[in-house]
């Protein structure tokens, strides 16, 4: 069984806390800091600059990466700046922005910038919100003239989008099909029943950045092109760049494009618009028929403030602990297996993520596992809650986060000249639209570290009490349909939140007071070393047969990324015994021998290490991080899991009941079902990748599943390392000799057996009929057996993504039939070579065929007139740009060498993937097509309302 969690993404962010804002690098002297409340100064590295019109820029030099540059232009409008006509328009605005300019009529920008290797919706991109609009451009600086065009495509979005009738027109169909693919769910109707309520008494709940679609579908052209005359002008945008380039020439640049700009002699204001108090709470119950679990919320909304001095970092900070402390309390609640909740969750923030600036709420959450449980849940989180409030928290737990952000402070210090430069850009987006601080990194690790020290225990309750303040409280309950008979009234709601806490008593923790390794292991010695000359990797041989690859780097400061693999896996399990087993790659998550998760997290207070275990269909291993100083914590992690493990009865009832309760509503999801029959085609119905049934999950044994798991781990010289990272091979050796080398091995390495989950073979096709919404999907894969290697996998790699670009101007700018159409690919090795290349859409129930039809003709139309010069191109340049920033990275080189080592491939293949890259051509496109795309095996897999 794999774990499933019900995350619940809620808005959790505090005012600059140490975990969101990047750190930024810098030069010069920091100024000290002098006391809380004083206005925090912009980092002396970063020019901002204003242009006679108003359009304020940012200029940074950063090289990371190397030779790339990422800019952005900003607009502080958004759909609240909509009249009634126009309600959907500032996001239709930034959808013709794409659609034609004055310098690049119709497609043409994108087109220019996917043949200099800029990918479209994955670095090309723009987003819409309530009072903002956001273009983003990642560009090569390798390439004078490419660059300087980067900032005359920006100037067109600006002011130069040309608004022509006709692409207005075909862009209609392109909206809609946004609004089906995004919505048109049990989420999106629930979302549409919230936000009256959510947002009570303000403009934004008057005005969904989506918009009205009958609005959408029928607007005059004038609308569309009065908003943008009315809000693209430059004293309402911001230019920001960062990157590998030389300031002064970016700021002419800047100058030379933007300053024409003009603004309106007749600017309509740009209105901040507010939320007003609620004194009564409100309270709304919100059921749908396919909404799978029943789930609670409390707010309490406060006025708070835009995080602009030192004090406001400060009350950050706090707010950070409590919301940490907190976590940690309801983790130990479940690990007890004593919460009347299957998820819970408490949280401090900006409201709904920031939406209104300059407010914040407490968000308390609670899933039950019935409607008629529901009280009883949340009457717990709230009981939890006025805990907090009453009795605040212990030293101990505070020492315990205040060693954590320390560890954090100090290991992004230490980062400070390898930060991205996209992290550079989120912060002056920020401080453009916000006007949140944008310090350099001294002074900023120089405050937190302070204030860390500084806090006291009375300042974190006294905090904890005023976050659940009862005011503007809403009590919100989402569930299922068919549970609304069990639900609570909203006077026993009301009364639930009323009375929690009463009797409640002060938090008792357990304290830990031993190692986590009682001794230190017999460490094994390296009985060989090898070079692989090009890649800068040594390779170790442990004497109990471990095997290490070492690749140091200097990508990262603070960095060693580590991952390993043994074959076996749960292949070794047969299918009648599959289930009963079905547990063993939990247990690695359930704690180490004595000590539970809340335990062990005591343990690793203050150390930046982390290792898990896991046991795959095929392999079983480790992954696991630290800074260069904590590697020994890792690696004595790793050994603990490995020689240790947990069996902990009552949190593997909690888990199983938690799935029972995923389980019990998930066919009420037409998603759900739907990927359900597309697994059981894919793995030819086979045990090992179906849903387990509530009977099997009771079949379950802990015992065989912990005796699977201890079996697994039990001769380590079928192992592999894969390390990356800043580190000295000669100084890490004797740890690894020590914890990898220490681990138990009987020298009888096991293999994998391959249990033939492959999928059906032949044409397949399966229609599901589930939903209330006319919404389809569509999935069709071409799949077979395949002759593995790194020329064939470039070359189905670029029938992929060519075939993408092809669907994309197909579906989406020729039938405007689809929103976001997808084409991708997988291929494997092991057990058995095979391929999958899947073309996904969804859209109108009425356009499923005409649109499956359309997909096919142009495979059909690659098939014989092979990929065009241009679509070549396009795969080249993406696919080299891609790469030159990919071997700068760490996770791509532990991603890269793991799986080449795995496979038992040659390592030094990515030295020549240049040179591969000139094999493709439209011919070879061609070719692939005809021998992958041939249809043999083909599944065609449509998802469609009921009615």
């Amino acid at each position: 069984m794999k774990r499933r969690v019900l995350l619940l993404a809620l808005a959790t962010t505090s005012v600059f806390s140490l975990w969101e804002q990047p750190v930024l690098a810098q030069k010069k002297p920091a100024t000290a800091v002098k006391k809380a409340g004083e206005t925090i100064p912009n980092d002396p590295d970063v020019k901002i600059g204003k242009l006679a019109n108003g359009l304020t820029y940012y200029i940074r030099k950063n090289t990371e990466p190397k030779n790339r540059a990422v800019l952005y232009m900003a607009l502080k409008a958004g759909s609240l700046m909509e009249t009634d006509a126009q309600q959907g328009l500032a996001h239709f605005t930034e959808h013709m922005a794409f659609n034609g300019t004055k310098d690049f009529p119709k497609n043409e920008l994108i087109n220019y910038l996917q043949k200099a290797g800029v990918k479209f919706g994955a670095d090309l991109n723009a987003f819409t919100a309530f009072d903002q609009t956001v273009y983003q451009l990642p560009i090569p600086t390798d390439s004078a003239a490419l660059f300087k065009n980067g900032f005359k495509i920006l100037a067109n979005w600006a002011g130069y989008v040309t608004m022509e009738d006709s692409e207005i027109d075909n862009e209609r169909g392109v909206i809609v099909e946004e609004d089906r693919q995004r919505g048109k769910n049990a989420q999106s109707r629930i979302q549409k029943e919230l936000l009256p309520v959510l947002l009570k008494g303000s403009r934004y709940a008057e005005r969904i950045p989506i918009g009205k679609l009958d609005i959408i579908q029928n607007f005059k052209h004038n609308e569309i092109k009065q908003f943008y005359k009315d809000w693209y002008r430059p004293n309402l945008q911001a230019v920001i760049a960062v990157g590998d380039f030389d300031v002064a020439a970016v700021e002419a640049m800047i100058k030379e494009n933007f300053s024409p700009l003009k603004n309106p002699a007749n600017p309509k204001p740009a209105v901040k618009y507010d939320m007003p108090d609620n004194k009564e709470p409100l309270v709304k119950i919100v059921t749908d028929q396919e909404f799978p679990y029943n789930v609670a919320f409390v707010m309490m909304r406060h006025r708070g403030s835009v995080g602009k001095t030192t004090a406001d970092v400060k009350a950050g900070l706090v707010s950070g602990m409590v919301n940490s402390m907190m976590g940690s309390r309801i983790s130990e609640l479940k690990q007890k297996g004593t919460a009347p909740f299957v998820e819970g969750q408490f949280s401090y923030g900006a409201y709904q993520g920031g939406l209104i600036p300059g407010l914040e709420a407490a968000t308390v959450v609670a899933v039950a596992k019935s409607g008629d449980e529901l009280t009883k849940a949340l009457g717990a989180m709230m009981t939890e809650s006025e805990r907090m409030s009453q009795f605040g928290f212990t030293a101990s737990e505070l020492e315990i986060v205040r060693k954590n952000l320390d560890a954090g402070n100090e290991k992004s210090f230490r980062e400070k000249d390898k930060v991205a430069s996209n992290a550079y850009v989120q912060a002056y987006l920020s401080n453009f639209l916000t006007g949140n601080p944008i310090p350099d990194a001294t002074y900023r690790y120089e405050m937190v570290k302070k204030f860390l020290a500084e806090i006291t225990l009375d300042d974190v309750n006294k905090k904890a009490k005023e976050m659940i303040k009862r005011e503007n409280m809403m009590i919100i309950v989402q569930a299922p349909e068919k549970e609304k008979a069990k639900l609570p009234t909203e006077a026993q709601l009301l009364a639930t939140v009323r009375d929690a806490g009463k009797g409640v008593t002060a938090y008792v923790e357990t304290k830990v007071d031993k190692p986590l390794l009682d001794k230190k292991p017999v460490a094994g010695k390296v009985v060989s070393e090898e070079k692989i000359d090009g890649l800068d990797v040594t390779k170790l041989t442990l004497s109990n047969g471990v095997k290490v690859y070492l690749k140091p780097t200097t990508f990262k400061n603070d960095q060693i990324i580590f991952s390993s693999f043994g074959a076996g896996g749960t292949s070794l399990a047969d299918d009648k015994e599959y289930m009963n087993m079905n547990y063993a790659g939990n247990i690695a998550s359930d704690g180490i021998g004595d000590f539970d998760n809340t335990q062990l997290r005591r343990l690793m207070a203050g150390s930046t290490a982390n290792a898990s275990a896991y046991i795959s269909d095929l392999y079983q291993g480790f992954s696991g991080s630290a800074s260069p100083k904590d590697l020994e914590t890792a690696l004595q992690l790793v050994y603990a899991r490995a020689t240790n493990p947990r069996k902990d009865p009552v949190l593997f009832k909690q888990n199983l009941d938690d799935y029972k309760v995923m389980l019990k509503n998930a066919d009420d999801s037409p998603e759900s079902v739907y990927g359900d029959t597309i697994t059981a085609v894919l793995s030819s119905n086979s045990i090992r990748e179906k849903k387990p049934t509530v009977a099997e999950l009771d079949a379950i044994s802990l015992d065989k599943s912990f005796d699977f798991y201890k079996a697994r781990f039990a001769d380590a010289s079928g192992q592999t390392f894969v390390f990356v990272g800043n580190f000295e091979v000669d100084k890490i050796k004797p740890l690894l000799e020590t914890y990898l080398g220490g681990l138990p091995a009987a020298n009888h390495p096991e293999q994998y057996i391959d249990r033939g989950v492959k999928p059906l073979g032949g044409k397949v096709e399966r229609t599901v009929k589930r939903g209330i919404e006319d919404k389809a999907q569509v999935k069709l894969y071409f799949h077979h057996d395949y002759q593995f290697s790194p020329e064939n996998n470039l070359q189905l790699s670029a029938l992929s993504d060519i075939l993408e670009f092809k669907v994309l101007e197909r579906l989406r700018e020729k039938e405007s039939g689809v929103y976001s159409p997808n084409v991708g690919v997988s291929y494997e090795k092991l057990p058995s070579p095979y391929y999958n290349l899947t073309i996904s859409f969804s859209c109108a129930t009425a356009n499923v065929e005409k649109l499956i039809a359309a997909s096919l003709d142009e495979i059909e139309k690659i098939k014989k007139e092979g990929a065009t010069a241009v679509d070549v191109e396009k795969f080249k340049a993406e696919s080299r740009r891609a790469m030159e920033v990919s071997l700068r990275e760490n996770n791509f080189w532990l991603s890269y060498l793991t799986s080449k080592f795995r496979n038992n491939e040659d390592p030094l293949t990515v030295l020549k993937q240049n040179e591969r890259l000139e094999q493709v051509t439209p011919e070879s496109v061609k070719a692939a097509a005809q021998k992958y795309l041939g249809g043999a095996d083909y599944f065609r897999a449509v998802l469609v309302p009921e009615k």
